[in-house]
């Protein structure tokens, strides 16, 4: 079977976003693997781990800078990579149609996706391909087993977790506590420059974006800096209800 993990590129958790140019700047940043990525790729490792005979394939949309991503990806233990490389921002209806057309190009069985990517907080892409597939679809999955060609799984619900059996080909989004991802160990990052790492055109796709890019900006909040005094504690705490009351509005 063929497992795809699509992974996006993301600021690292710990740096500050900056706008310049009506646009998020990424020069001189550090950038990572989407942590929701993270967690498909492992899970198509660890399921192959488990007896399963697979092929892994990291796939990623975007600029050249994202091959990083995918060099992590291999080094993990990805087979082999395929960059669609584009300058162009697309959306989550647009990516799915690369993803569902290179699915069925590769005759994949599984596909692993972040169950909300970082960059744009969107839930919608494992939903769009799924549906473009005509593929059943488990979401928000936080276990996984795989026997033949039956998932069993869970994934959380509003009245805690349930467990669910899919048959493939499906589409499964991911999130934390699925797993903990590895690090890439150094024999396996320079193993990962000799895996085939392949570059597709957008134009072979037929991409017409529903959603044009206007612009970005970081709202900031001004503060008010007001300091309660501790010493006396009734008295603070009747004032800060006051302030939370009459400034703040955030209680009645």
């Amino acid at each position: 079977m063929r497992i795809l993990t699509y992974i996006r590129q993301v600021l690292d958790a710990e740096e500050s976003v900056r706008v310049a140019n009506n646009t998020v700047a990424l020069e001189s940043s550090k950038l990572v693997m989407d942590t929701m990525d993270e967690y498909g790729v492992e899970e198509a490792l660890r399921l192959r781990e488990s007896g399963v005979e697979a092929e892994i394939i990291a796939i990623a949309v975007g600029p050249a800078r994202m091959q990083e991503a995918l060099r992590t990806a291999l080094a993990m233990g990805a087979d082999r990579a395929i960059h669609v490389e584009t300058d162009t921002r697309l959306d989550a209806i647009a990516l799915s149609k690369i993803l569902a057309e290179i699915a069925q190009k590769e005759e994949a069985t599984l596909i692993f996706s972040g169950g909300q990517q970082a960059d744009w907080d969107s839930h919608a892409l494992g939903a769009a391909t799924a549906e473009r597939l005509n593929w059943p679809q488990a979401t928000w999955t936080s276990a996984l087993e795989l026997k033949g060609t039956t998932l069993t799984g869970k994934h959380d619900v509003d009245e805690g977790s349930e467990t669910f059996t899919v048959e493939l080909p499906a589409v499964i989004t991911t999130q934390q506590g699925l797993n903990e991802p590895r690090y890439p160990t150094l024999p396996n990052i320079m193993k990962s420059k000799k895996k085939e790492l392949r570059k597709e055109s957008l134009d072979q796709f037929n991409i017409t974006p529903k959603i044009k890019f206007a612009g970005a900006e970081i709202q900031v909040k001004a503060r008010l800096n007001k300091i309660l005094n501790g010493k006396d504690a009734l008295a603070a705490a009747a004032e800060l209800v006051a302030l939370l009351r009459d400034e703040a509005k955030v209680i009645a």
